[in-house]
């Protein structure tokens, strides 16, 4: 395998079960180096933990494809149609600090800690839900509606439209067809549009009003911005999530002792969040960075990446490089968590990272205390993963709840 991942393809039928032993050797062998990707086209991929963490925050890995053209190119060449282009993780700056400066305004530490009491009644609720069933699949009986709820809440969109939101979010960061992915932005976009001017005539204390009445001096969020935001927040918010639960669930049902550990610490009345931290790292629910644009040709490693070229920045290859990591393929919440890329780095640093933090701490609590003894299913062997390069996900994990 390590001599074929010189030169030959890595998003493989091996790489969807376990991307870690591919990333883990295309970094010994090519830790910089273009690769083709599924949907078509190719990229440099970054797998070293140094590499990808300078990366981030290098002005000529640029967000924005534009900055690759000459100056007089790019007035008449669009970003992308619609409100999408007008997303954070698609601008730099200047435009990137000034949409991030409102959305801040309304994405508060406050406003996200309030959520406590909202995310422990909704983890509560589905858990009652399970009672008494033999066996339920924790993705779509926990895991995603969980955080679905809770970014749903967060932004003021009604519950019935929840399950719409879902769909049209795994079909766009899942390797769909493009007219698939197109179809489903087009939805989510008019959704949000509607739900826009809806809130502009009566809001309400959520978020989306929050982003429509944020203001500095004389700016605020077009209706554009404001629906790009939302975009973001429901994809982001809930993806990222429910890959945190649903990987270290399945963690714990591969590893009984790891699970009777987490719950003897909840037993002895203390926090999860160390081990939300490192099920983080160890598990990085966002696999790869989305993607960045060499401005110039840069040197990285010893390997030139030409102008032009498209960048990925592989945060499961960089949390689990032993270079900055001890034996990072063993999941150990006593080593020093600092510095991972679970949440990138940089100025386009998650800004829903504290909410995914209480969220997923409070998931597995909740679990914990109610199912101590939650085991497979199924053979683990035969669960099936999620076609995604940008994040790595369990398409379903039956598991069996054995009430205390």
């Amino acid at each position: 395998m390590t001599a074929d991942l010189a030169t030959g393809p890595v998003f493989t039928d091996e790489y969807w079960v376990d991307p870690y032993a591919r990333l883990s050797a295309l970094r010994e062998v090519a830790p910089v180096r273009e690769v083709e990707m599924p949907e078509g086209g190719s990229t440099w991929l970054l797998t070293r933990y140094a590499d990808c963490r300078a990366a981030f925050t290098d002005p000529r890995f640029a967000k924005d494809f534009r900055s690759t053209m000459p100056p007089e190119q790019r007035p008449a060449e669009p970003l992308i149609p619609g409100p999408a282009g007008h997303m954070l993780l698609l601008n730099d700056p200047p435009v990137h600090t000034r949409l991030r400066k409102l959305v801040v305004q309304a994405f508060t530490v406050r406003r996200i800690a309030a959520l406590r009491p909202k995310i422990e009644a909704i983890a509560t609720s589905l858990l009652d839900q399970t009672a008494g069933a033999a066996e339920v699949d924790l993705v779509t009986d926990y895991a995603v509606p969980l955080p679905m709820a809770v970014i749903c809440e967060l932004l003021g969109v009604p519950i019935d439209d929840r399950e719409a939101f879902a769909r049209w979010s795994n079909t766009m960061i899942d390797n769909s067809p493009q007219e698939e992915k197109h179809q489903a932005q087009v939805s989510l976009t008019a959704y949000l549009s509607e739900l826009v001017e809806t809130l502009r005539a009566q809001p309400d204390d959520a978020l989306l009003s929050g982003l429509i009445a944020a203001a500095d001096e004389d700016d605020k969020l077009s209706g554009d911005e404001i629906v790009a935001m939302g975009m973001i927040l429901l994809i982001a918010g809930h993806e990222t999530t429910a890959n945190l639960i649903t990987n270290s669930v399945f963690a714990m049902v591969r590893d009984p002792a790891l699970r009777d550990r987490l719950v003897a610490t909840r037993q002895a009345g203390e926090s999860l969040a160390p081990m939300v931290e490192e099920f983080l790292r160890w598990g990085s629910p966002v696999a790869n960075a989305p993607l960045r644009f060499a401005t110039e040709d840069v040197e990285v490693g010893g390997v030139t990446i030409p102008r032009g070229a498209v960048v990925t920045l592989s945060v499961a290859a960089a949390n689990r490089d032993p270079e900055r990591f001890d034996a990072p393929e063993l999941y150990d919440d006593d080593r020093d968590q600092t510095g991972h890329l679970a949440f990138g780095h940089g100025i386009h640093f998650c800004l829903g990272a504290s909410l995914a933090r209480l969220e997923g701490e409070i998931a597995l609590s909740a679990l914990l205390d109610r199912f101590p003894g939650i085991e497979a299913a199924v053979p683990t062997g035969e669960i099936v993963y999620r076609h995604s390069v940008l994040i790595h996900a369990l398409a379903a994990l039956p598991v069996r709840l054995s009430p205390a």
